[in-house]
């Protein structure tokens, strides 16, 4: 009897960073309504969380095509901007706060800070096995600028390969341009390549449908496991 034939041998692995890299730290809610409690405001971060949500499910694309990184940057800043300030709005119609700009700035500047964020459990090991076996990694998500900040805030920069956002691509996800950006910059082949993402549809699928394996971070215990999942070898 013929024994089936292997899959082929996973050359690259790529990651979407929040949700199955790293996750907030704290409720969104929370860390805007303390911030604002610094600014003079007050308001409950159940309010805050529901009215994040509502807003940021109906915000347009972050993504600005024929810009160049400073340009690109800025409108980002400009986009999350009028989240903030409409989320607050959805929150409280009455909310005022006496410098706008000085808390807006602050708040999108804690979000660079690696206490604002946490590790998925074994993202660290799990990295570092993948290189020392020659696998190729990366992170490809819809994160703004701060991303790369992020990623060095929280140690695991050194284990990355290439970091792939609409800023860099003029891509979103689930648009197949961002994903064929990354393989490029990778250098990969889509069937060789795996991406893990805890969305079904904006990772998993929208991977799958460029070439690419999908894996939902979820099935691991930890992520420390990724290389024996995907029985990639050690390097010779």
């Amino acid at each position: 009897m013929t024994s089936p034939p292997r899959a082929p041998r996973i050359d690259g692995v790529l990651f979407d960073a929040t949700g199955t890299l790293f996750d907030t730290a704290e409720s969104v809610g929370t860390v805007y309504g303390r911030a604002a409690e610094a600014h003079g405001v007050s308001l409950p971060a159940w309010r805050l969380d529901d009215a994040f949500n509502r807003i940021v499910a109906n915000a347009p694309p972050r993504v600005f095509p024929d810009c160049d990184a400073s340009r690109a940057a800025q409108l980002e800043q400009d986009w999350w901007r009028k989240v903030v300030r409409s989320t607050f709005l959805a929150a409280d119609s009455t909310v005022v706060f006496p410098d706008p700009k000085a808390f807006y700035d602050s708040l999108f500047d804690s979000y660079k800070e690696a206490g604002a964020w946490k590790l998925r459990t074994g993202a660290v090991d799990g990295l570092r096995e993948l290189k020392r076996r020659g696998i190729a990694t990366g992170v490809v998500s819809n994160f703004d600028q701060r991303l790369p900040v992020i990623l060095q805030a929280l140690e695991v920069a050194d284990f990355l390969d290439i970091v792939i956002t609409p800023a860099v691509c003029g891509f979103e996800k689930p648009d197949p341009g961002i994903f064929k950006a990354a393989l490029l910059a990778l250098g990969t082949e889509a069937s060789a390549t795996l991406f893990v993402g805890d969305h079904p549809e904006k990772d998993r699928s929208a991977a799958e449908r460029v070439g690419m394996r999908s894996l939902d971070p979820d099935v691991l215990e930890s992520l420390q496991d990724i290389a024996t999942h995907i029985g990639a070898e050690p390097a010779t």
